[in-house]
């Protein structure tokens, strides 16, 4: 069908081309006759002049009107040339030839036209615009009705073998997640001896984890190691104004599926269309419910999908319907979360090829300082520092290059040029040293990578700590000298100037927060109990009921939250501020050396601890 209507385009298209060509050369012959046509006056000066070689006059056979055409030489080039007088009395025109003493004039009658030029080209004109116009308006037609017609067609890109390059053995740091799906892909290459036993392969692989995990890549690496086709579609591709497009493309997609079985269809964020239902949004009705209506119908209803294989990703697996999840339909969920320091390690190794890097980078070293990093944040740590190496006219990457990447990826890009006075230089050194020191002394939050009053963002400057290894829990321990730290920049105010700044509010802000999940959410307050008050604020806005955002206790439970938050606000505070007066020293000595220098390194700041007595810090207070 395609071809016909390309023929069908390409032969009008040649058609308009020839009507455009006789038109252009009509209009250039008319013009040219314009030009060169005389009026009564200008051929009696003609005349006068003597500057005439031939006339001949073409008159009409059955009235006395015709056209004279007068031989005459250019004056300025000196070119032969023709000029045209129209005259409506032949025999006139013959006698004022004689009365001017030219005799040497010839008569001719005008050409009769052909029966070909009098009918058939006018005819074939007629025909041909006839046929450019029905064809243009048919595509005009058919385009709209081929858009009509294909608004409900899936819009999933398809894969075959020998397209996707992706294997197990270029997703690095996944060990445990590649074993769970080597499963699916031993199942699509010999589905038999699963059969026979009685085994049935999962329907759906539901991919979770946080983002830049790498749960597209596993999905592609799956399809690429067992060969088959594999359609890809974003979940809000399913998703339009019109209701029943949604559940159109569902269908669509599967029946286009099942015509290349065994194959993979992998949906990438799934959570914009399989949200939990009866949100009070839109009512049972809504486009995005149909659609998921539709998709759970195909995976698992009447239907049967052989040798289909749904993978999904989504990093809001708490929003999705609980229908989708039940066995029969995504019996399979793999964690994908984020790599520790040996995944790191091997994530590093394969962003790294192509990049030359000199013998000081350890990327072992750097997987142990990328604690928490992504798949995703690691590639771009690397091409951060390539850039840097790029901008500097190297062709291989240094350390320091990492290291400047690594405050960029983290911090943000330091802004050296905004200009800032010496009095607010003061206080954010003081602000950035009261952080730096409470990182350094308390035993489970630190160590100081770097500390800078350089301004990043909207920030005034920044104390980067670095953790040395990867916890899966935090203990209360851990979250009480996270406020402690979070409140020594406001302390470290406090304790040299004579006044304080608003610096200090998102400090405030996230000591706040943490400190009333503990109470909250985690029951680490003995005052509260083992009792969960968190109100889940956030849950009209992922897709639940609008009716569950009310406080789910009553006001006496509310006061109780508030003065626990607030007593362990206080404690901290009292612990930071301890700290901070003994190590006053310290804090001096290393907001002049910020003030100096702008930027001081872990070794630069630790060697300031050398010049003073440390004492053990307190034990951390108990809540």
């Amino acid at each position: 069908m395609n071809d016909r209507r390309n023929r069908g385009i390409s032969g009008a298209s040649v058609l308009i081309f020839i009507l455009v060509l006789f038109g252009a050369l009509w209009f250039t012959n008319q013009m040219d006759q314009k030009e060169n046509e005389l009026n009564w006056n200008q051929f009696e000066k003609l005349i006068a002049s003597g500057n005439i070689k031939n006339i001949d006059i073409i008159q009409n056979k059955d009235v006395p009107t015709g056209r004279v055409e007068i031989g005459t030489k250019n004056e300025i080039s000196g070119e032969d040339e023709t000029k045209y007088l129209f005259t409506s009395d032949v025999n006139e025109m013959q006698e004022y030839l004689k009365k001017k003493g030219i005799e040497n004039y010839t008569m001719t009658n005008v050409p009769q036209d052909s029966w070909f030029a009098d009918t058939l080209i006018p005819m074939l004109l007629v025909v041909a615009a006839v046929f450019v116009l029905f064809m243009f308006m048919n595509r005009q037609g058919g385009g709209a009705n081929a858009k009509a017609m294909n608004f409900g067609k899936s819009r999933a890109k398809l894969s075959r073998e020998g397209d996707n390059n992706v294997t197990f053995s270029k997703v690095a740091g996944l060990r445990e997640e590649k074993e769970e799906l080597e499963e699916i892909v031993d199942f699509l290459k010999s589905p038999k001896k699963y059969i026979q036993v009685g085994a049935r392969i999962p329907k759906g692989v539901l991919l979770v984890g946080p983002p830049g995990t790498g749960k597209t890549l596993l999905a592609k690496a799956v399809a690429g190691e067992a060969g088959v086709p594999f359609f890809t579609i974003s979940g809000s591709d399913f998703v339009e104004m019109f209701v029943g497009v949604g559940a159109s493309r569902v269908r669509d997609l599967f029946e286009e599926a099942k015509r290349n079985a065994p194959c993979i269809i992998f949906i990438d964020e799934i959570d914009a269309v399989a949200r939990r239902r009866g949100t009070g949004m839109g009512g049972g009705h809504d486009e995005r419910e149909q659609t998921l209506n539709q998709l759970l119908v195909e995976m698992d209803g009447f239907g049967v999908n052989e040798g289909i294989i749904v993978m999904a990703a989504t990093n809001r697996v708490d929003i999705l319907d609980p229908a989708i999840l039940r066995p029969g339909r995504f019996d399979r969920k793999v964690v994908v979360g984020r790599p520790d320091v040996q995944g790191r390690e091997e994530i590093l190794e394969v962003h790294a090829k192509g990049k030359p890097l000199s013998e000081e980078i350890d990327l072992k070293q750097i997987a142990q300082t990328t604690a928490g990093f992504t798949g995703a944040d690691l590639e771009n740590l690397l091409n951060e520092a390539a850039i840097l190496a790029a901008k500097a006219s190297r062709v291989f990457l240094i350390q320091e290059d990492i290291k400047k990447a690594f405050v960029k990826v983290g911090i943000g890009a330091e802004k050296k040029s905004r200009v800032i006075s010496d009095k607010e230089k003061r206080i954010t050194a003081f602000h950035e040293a009261g952080h730096a020191i409470l990182f350094h002394v308390l035993p489970d939050v630190g160590p100081v990578y770097s500390v800078s009053i350089i301004p990043t963002g909207s920030a005034g400057g920044y104390t980067m700590p670095l953790p040395e290894r990867d916890d899966m829990f935090d203990t209360k321990g851990k979250m009480l000298q996270d406020i402690v730290v979070s409140l020594g920049g406001r302390v470290a105010e406090e304790e040299v100037l004579d006044d304080i700044t608003t610096g200090a509010s998102q400090d405030i802000k996230q000591a706040t927060d943490l400190a009333k999940s503990m109470v909250t959410k985690f029951g680490m307050s003995e005052t509260v109990g083992l009792v969960n008050y968190d109100d889940d604020s956030d849950e009209v806005f992922i897709g639940r009921d609008l009716a569950h955002a009310s406080r789910g206790y009553g006001e006496g439970v509310a006061t109780v939250i508030d003065q626990e938050v607030k007593r362990i606000i206080d404690e901290c505070y009292a612990k930071a501020k301890a700290l901070i007066r003994e190590y006053d020293s310290v804090l001096h000595a290393c907001a002049d050396l910020l003030l100096e220098k702008e930027k001081i390194s872990r070794e630069e700041f630790e060697d300031l601890f050398k010049t003073v007595d440390i004492n053990e810090p307190d034990e951390m207070i108990r809540v």
